[in-house]
């Protein structure tokens, strides 16, 4: 695991490294390689991302854990999948793969024609 001096928005820093040596145990990786840990007294617990410090590449089951909506860590007992959900990826937002909705410019801009157009007025219509 390497270190920042001075930045926090590239990765961890020199602080964050330290204290996860010292007083951080680790409890799971995700398939992303995002590692979590939790403190000695398992009050604190914390991610160190495998990329970019971008909290939307925590997947639902450890976020849940992070913020203490569960208990254990999904490495030990995974969350029930149910048959209508979808598998989980991060936010496309920002990335060179968006979500471009048909009808979208990026997407080239063009869609199915619907009842609600508009219609500017012109005279003898």
């Amino acid at each position: 695991m390497g270190f920042n001096i001075f930045t926090w928005w590239t990765g961890s820093t020199f602080g964050t490294w330290l204290n996860t040596r010292l007083n951080g145990r680790e409890v799971g990786r995700d398939a992303d390689g995002n590692i979590y840990y939790e403190d000695k007294s398992g009050q604190r617990r914390w991610v160190i991302y495998a990329v970019d410090n971008d909290s939307s590449r925590v997947p639902p089951e450890w976020h849940l854990w992070l913020h203490k909506s569960r208990l254990e860590p999904p490495s030990d007992v995974p969350l029930p999948v149910k048959a209508w959900e979808k598998p989980w990826r991060h936010n496309p937002t920002g990335s060179d793969h968006p979500e471009l909705p048909r009808g979208a410019l990026a997407a080239g801009g063009h869609r199915a024609p619907a009842a609600a157009d508009y219609h500017a007025w012109a005279p003898g219509d």
